[in-house]
């Protein structure tokens, strides 16, 4: 376990300075893995069972692979590369400055289609106060999905954990929609995934709390996260959104659909400003759980 703490601080220097790799990256593999397992089984009746099924195969094989080789020849490096890997701090704070930026120049257009890079809602038609809030959102709830929760399975397991992690959340990205196609064969997945995440998305929340407006976060926490449709998703964006005393939620197309939201925060409206200030919340909880790591893993070796 100390071992696997002071791997958390490693991974995150590598992803800071580096990012991710710009060319084969292992994730682009296995989404093209996923697609074609999809194809084929994603077809027919009991598409719960496939679905399950499906999951195994790709899921199962390759963390058993990473288990024998961090047993046989692995060790702390092993657990380094793959959180780096499975980590996205660089890539979701450069997204976030892209529709920053876009925003600050007054280019509507381009930051529309930046934030469609992060959000699946249609945002043809946003206005900037509507981009800002996208932002913030998707800044928030990514940063519990693609930074802390991948560092929390690392502390817990290593790199069998974190790679198991990374794998089930990024099945939940590409099957867990409630729509024809996916709503049976991808509950397994988003099951699943929702389970992985019960204990990173609590402390995030909390973190965001720790580390911006303590009070607001706990208070919006409690009176509002259960009425969010997503139980680790409402936790993370209340909290954040009364860490950052702001209004998240609300009105919101969906494939073409229009989806009443519940609010989370309080009565502010988000502002451009409000995109850096979401990215220092999720910056400062990173250096918060970095330096905590290094303590606990110091501790253990003492």
């Amino acid at each position: 376990m100390s071992l696997h703490l002071l791997t958390l601080p490693i991974s995150l220097i590598i992803d800071r300075f580096i990012g991710e790799p710009r060319r084969y990256h292992p994730l682009v593999a296995y989404g093209a893995l996923v697609d074609r397992i999809d194809s084929l089984m994603n077809r027919g009746p009991e598409k719960i069972s496939k679905g399950v099924i499906a999951w195994i195969i790709a899921v199962l094989p390759i963390v058993v692979i990473v288990w024998l080789l961090d047993t046989l020849i692995g060790g702390w490096w092993l657990s380094i590369v793959l959180g780096w890997l499975a980590i996205g701090w660089k890539s979701l704070r450069q997204h976030g400055m892209w529709v920053e930026q876009a925003l600050t120049e007054n280019n509507i257009d381009e930051a529309r289609q930046k934030i469609s890079w992060l959000v699946s809602r249609d945002t043809s038609q946003l206005t900037p106060n509507e981009i800002s809030k996208a932002g913030v959102e998707s800044i928030l709830e990514n940063g519990s999905d693609a930074i802390f929760a991948p560092l929390f399975w690392l502390a817990v397991g290593g790199a069998p954990a974190v790679v198991a992690y990374r794998l089930c959340n990024t099945l939940d990205a590409m099957w867990g929609y409630r729509n024809e196609r996916y709503e049976q064969f991808g509950k397994f997945s988003a099951r699943v995934d929702d389970l992985l995440n019960i204990i990173p998305s609590r402390l995030t929340a909390f973190t965001y709390g720790l580390v911006g407006d303590f009070r607001g976060a706990m208070q919006a926490w409690r009176a509002q996260s259960g009425q969010w449709y997503s139980p680790n998703a409402g936790v993370v964006m209340a909290a954040g959104a009364g860490a950052l005393n702001i209004r998240l939620g609300g009105e919101a197309v969906y494939h073409g659909k229009n989806k009443s939201r519940p609010t989370l925060g309080n009565d502010q409206e988000p502002q451009v400003s409000d995109l850096l200030a979401a990215l220092q919340l999720v910056d400062r909880s990173v250096y918060l759980w970095a330096i905590l790591a290094l303590i606990f893993g110091a501790i253990g070796f003492i």
